[in-house]
């Protein structure tokens, strides 16, 4: 048998490097579809409203030292969302508070009429996600937990002394993230909960 022969059959046998570049672009294409689908959505859905939660902490944190303002965040007791807003008072805000038009929200140029709402429930990328525990400086979601942030970006009480830390639970489905306040800087953890 020539060499030749060898080599000819050798190259009839293989792959052009065409060939393998389509090959190799079809993969990419099937991963991209498909691992999303394959990684659980519940958990990428509840850490999407945890990182929304830490951002708007941190945002309230920061624009009280801005601005040199209290700002407080304020949680719904039925676990669906929280506000934003700006208080001169350690006064404790109830439900009816936040529907009185003299409620000062922080502003928010995408919010519900510029105020500062997350509300999970009207929000479709959190559909399904609640806050299931609020335990801040003693008291859980059922005594409207608050969060507010003094002059120095730090956490006080209600009654002007300073905070003494907390948590807020979020879940959706089988997936729950606590994220823990550290008591007079509001300094934030996450943890994964089993």
């Amino acid at each position: 048998m020539h060499p030749n022969s060898r080599l000819r059959r050798a190259a009839l046998r293989s792959y052009t490097l065409i060939e393998l570049i389509m090959v190799m672009a079809v993969l990419a294409l099937a991963a991209a579809l498909l691992v999303p689908h394959m990684v659980g959505n519940d958990s990428m859905t509840v850490q999407a409203a945890v990182r929304l939660l830490i951002a708007d902490l941190s945002f309230a944190q920061s624009d009280a030292l801005a601005n040199q303002e209290f700002r407080r965040v304020v949680f719904y007791d039925d676990g669906a969302g929280y506000c934003i807003l700006i208080v001169d008072s350690f006064d404790e805000v109830t439900p009816a508070d936040l529907d009185d038009p003299a409620v000062n929200y922080v502003y928010d140029p995408l919010g519900n009429m510029g105020r500062y709402i997350v509300d999970y429930t009207v929000d479709g990328r959190f559909q399904g996600v609640v806050i299931t525990e609020v335990t801040m400086d003693g008291m859980n979601l059922a005594g409207r937990p608050q969060i507010t942030y003094d002059l120095l970006g730090g956490t006080i009480r209600t009654d002007g002394t300073p905070g003494i830390g907390g948590s807020i639970v979020l879940t959706f489905k089988d997936s729950t993230y606590r994220i823990t306040v550290s008591p007079f800087t509001g300094k934030l953890t996450v943890s994964e909960e089993p």
